[in-house]
């Protein structure tokens, strides 16, 4: 454990990769390294600014990541990438194949990039990617750019996890704004329309300018820390814009920091992590008790069927792990 937190904080790439690694793991006798691990390296997390990409699929979220990369690693920022990859509901699998589209990024001594599965997490996030985020800063990547799995009802789980969100767009947006949902608009700290090249360039500027007018109305309070949402073009493929984009982002940081909202949304942040941990340590509980594991057995099948009711099933398993006896007494408590 020693050499594992002296490696992340000499910033091994080897060091790093074993324990996300660990603390990607779902073996239970992981659990408790892990821990020992995070908590070993918390003192030297909280110094590297976090955003999420997110966007609807086809909106170039990848290309435009690797060239903002490129743009932070060229000022010697050191820079990290998060990709989240869906996984199959049939099968459990992931492609993770986010990687091969940042050619030269992924291959520069500054920059770090790492594809993990959704598996059962929702909001286009990993299961461990908080910790993950700690892990790199502690590692001292000065900017964490998380790519998110892509727009949908549960994105928004990743602005609690993160300091700035940012949504991709492409030109004529219009019917798609109508898709996204509002909750995303609201948290957006910035709103990028990519594509903003050749042909493309009028109908972005359109967007541009629909987008402006629209954030008002879901940004009715004031803004957050002082931070007034931003619209920006770029052309990721053309990388103009891109300068840009970096000098959005580090504004954010210094204004959020000078009026005290980014240390109180790590903090708040922070209790949202806890209850987290909580209820998935809780859930895995749960599915290693014997007692749950063998009525689960007889349940699920006579669910499946239809001889059991689902609310019954869920009350018996639930009283037979809070100690509730074999599980007779369904719905007394």
């Amino acid at each position: 454990m020693e050499g594992l937190v002296a490696g992340i904080r000499g910033g091994e790439r080897r060091a790093l990769a074993k324990a996300i690694t660990l603390i990607e793991s779902l073996r239970v006798e992981d659990d408790h390294p892990a821990a020992a691990l995070l908590e070993a390296l918390a003192s030297g997390s909280g110094t590297a600014l976090r955003v999420a990409i997110s966007g609807p699929p086809g909106a170039g979220k990848s290309t435009l990541i690797e060239a903002l990369g490129l743009r932070a690693v060229a000022h010697g920022i050191r820079t990290a990438v998060l990709t989240i990859d869906p996984s199959s509901r049939r099968s459990g699998g992931s492609i993770l194949g986010d990687k091969t589209r940042m050619p030269r990024l992924s291959v520069h001594p500054l920059a770090f990039i790492r594809p993990s599965a959704a598996g059962m997490t929702l909001g286009g996030v990993a299961r461990r990617t908080r910790e993950t985020m700690t892990l790199l800063e502690a590692a001292g990547f000065g900017l964490i750019l998380v790519e998110t799995v892509g727009v949908g009802q549960s994105e928004t789980e990743v602005d609690g996890m993160v300091d700035l969100f940012a949504l991709v767009l492409l030109p004529n947006a219009g019917d798609e704004l109508q898709g996204i949902k509002r909750g995303i608009m609201e948290l957006a700290g910035l709103v990028l329309i990519n594509k903003a090249d050749g042909l493309f360039t009028a109908a972005a500027e359109l967007t541009q300018a629909q987008v402006r007018a629209a954030l008002p109305l879901l940004h009715r309070d004031e803004a957050e820390g002082g931070w007034q949402p931003r619209v920006l073009l770029v052309s990721a493929l053309e990388e103009r814009g891109i300068e840009e984009v970096l000098e959005s982002m580090l504004e954010y940081r210094r204004v959020m920091t000078a009026s005290g909202a980014l240390t109180e949304r790590r903090l708040s942040q922070a209790g949202v992590w806890m209850w987290d941990r909580v209820h998935d340590g809780l859930r895995r509980q749960f599915l290693k008790d014997p007692e749950v594991r063998r009525l689960v057995g007889e349940l699920e099948p006579s669910v499946r069927r239809g001889e059991v009711g689902a609310v019954a099933a869920a009350e018996r398993l639930l009283q037979v792990f809070c100690g509730g006896g074999n599980g007779n007494h369904v719905g007394n408590h």
